[in-house]
């Protein structure tokens, strides 16, 4: 069935396009130069640029800059689009014209489209409302994609990561609590090393994840700043004075979050740089959650062969051919989003380099790397939280007896009869496979061991007791 089409004009000259598309030539153009990935940039970015477009029109209502009614359409336009009534509309591939242009033109176009229908307009008419000249008045794309990213990215941390780290936060120290009178084998080198207690090990992953929560509120921090109002290079021009301060302000109160105007617009459009911080910080979460994902996985390993102290939750069959098998699947999979994410930071650390004189062109590339991170980690930590954490058991008598079995519990020993001595009676359980208390007491005459002695050094629950702490667990930083 042949698509109705209808003619659009721009600067090159006119371009049909579908009939009862809002979107206009400098859109369409860009969906002919650009078949690239079939990826376009996220519902986020799209509401943060609506959110630009609104707060720019709301301004320009306040400051007597555009007629009350033409502004009051292109806001109704813009709330619309915030609100995702015309997602279908926006095809531009993520791949496209350096620093987001046929993005930025693809928000005027269905804004001006749309707000010329609420002005008595019609699609395919002479719009009443301009797309440059009204919806993008006293903006640029190279001030409003960057702002746009910063304004996705910091809702997306506040309201999709920040919430999900918090819960597998709670959820390590959950289990840590549950776990801490369990003594197990400390390990270090992948070899057996002191004993400990379970809930030490889990609470220290509770406590690091906590950490990386703080690190990166830190850095989003610079996302606060937004260089709304500088425009093409940051000079401001054709801008009505106030605008940035009024607009920006009008973004704070939609969006909830404390932005407030750059301090030097020049500094905002040449660089991009607190969105590769934050990356950083994302890249480096991503590192201990990998650490924890490979030490449960380890811990869990097994059920008969390996180290088995942790019990994983079972969530599907973990194999096509071996019947029963259950891997640690969530746990792979977090480690799996880890890898993505520190090559999306790669990314943007190349392409947050790539800037020139007064604008870096690569922000497009850098938007959905940055946001892809975000998303990828807020679900995968949700999901790994819910499907593993909160269900993790412990083997309580393996546990113990891997501790009793160390022959790292000579340590004790050194203040009894010295570090050589100890090490006789751990080469003599090794060679006689025999565990250090039996050793100890068949050589305690040659090294001058009372069994009283002997008995306590090797007692588990005293070894596995910290000292310097208080040993209490929470249940999050917050």
């Amino acid at each position: 069935m042949t698509q109705s089409m209808r003619m659009v004009h721009d600067s090159l000259g006119d371009i049909p396009i579908p009939e009862d598309a809002y979107y206009g030539a400098q859109t369409a153009r860009a969906i002919q130069n650009f078949p690239i990935s079939g990826l376009s940039l996220p519902r986020e970015f799209i509401r943060a640029q609506a959110i630009i477009k609104w707060a720019a029109a709301q301004a320009h209502r306040d400051l007597g800059a555009m007629d009350a009614n033409k502004a009051e359409a292109i806001s109704q336009a813009a709330l619309e689009v915030i609100d995702g009534k015309w997602d279908k509309w926006f095809q531009v591939d993520v791949y496209q014209a350096g620093a987001g242009t046929s993005q930025n033109m693809n928000m005027n176009e269905v804004i001006a489209t749309r707000a010329s229908e609420l002005l008595g307009g019609q699609r395919g008419e002479r719009l009443v409302v301009h797309p440059n000249d009204d919806v993008n008045q006293s903006q640029s794309t190279n001030d409003t994609f960057h702002v746009a990213m910063n304004i996705s990215a910091l809702e997306m941390l506040a309201h999709q990561l920040d919430p999900a780290l918090a819960m597998l936060e709670s959820a390590l120290g959950a289990r840590a609590q549950a776990f801490m009178s369990i003594v197990k084998a400390g390990r270090t080198h992948l070899q057996d090393a002191v004993p400990m207690r379970l809930g030490d090990e889990l609470y220290a992953y509770a406590v690091n994840v906590g950490r990386h929560r703080r690190w990166i509120e830190e850095a989003a921090k610079g996302l606060l700043e937004l260089g709304l109002g500088g425009n093409a290079i940051g000079t401001g021009i054709n801008t009505p004075p106030d605008f940035p301060q009024t607009a920006v302000r009008y973004v704070a109160m939609h969006t909830g979050l404390p932005f407030r105007p750059a301090e030097n617009p020049f500094v905002f459009n040449q660089n991009p740089d607190e969105a590769v911080h934050v990356s950083q910080s994302l890249r480096g979460l991503s590192l201990a959650l990998g650490r924890i994902a490979n030490d449960l996985r380890l811990l869990s390993s097994g059920p008969r062969t390996g180290l088995g102290e942790l019990r994983l939750p079972a969530v599907q069959p973990g194999s096509s051919i071996m019947p029963g098998k259950v891997n640690p699947v969530m746990a792979e999979m977090l480690n799996m989003v880890a890898f993505q994410v520190q090559g999306c930071d790669a990314t943007i650390a190349a392409a947050g380099g790539a800037g020139q004189l007064e604008l870096n062109v690569m922000m497009p590339v850098m938007a959905h790397n940055l946001l892809f991170e975000i998303r990828i980690l807020a679900n995968a930590i949700t999901a790994f939280t819910n499907r593993c954490v909160v269900g993790i058991t412990a083997d309580k008598e393996k546990c113990e007896d891997h501790a009793r079995r160390s022959l790292a519990l000579a340590t004790a020993l050194n203040r009894e009869i010295g570090y050589e001595a100890a090490a006789k009676i751990v080469s003599h359980a090794l060679a006689h496979d025999e565990g250090l208390y039996e050793a100890g007491l068949e050589m305690k005459d040659e090294v001058g061991l009372e069994e009283t002695a002997l008995k306590r050094a090797l007692d588990i629950e005293r070894l596995a007791a910290p000292s310097g702490w208080g040993g209490d667990v929470g249940s999050g930083s917050d």
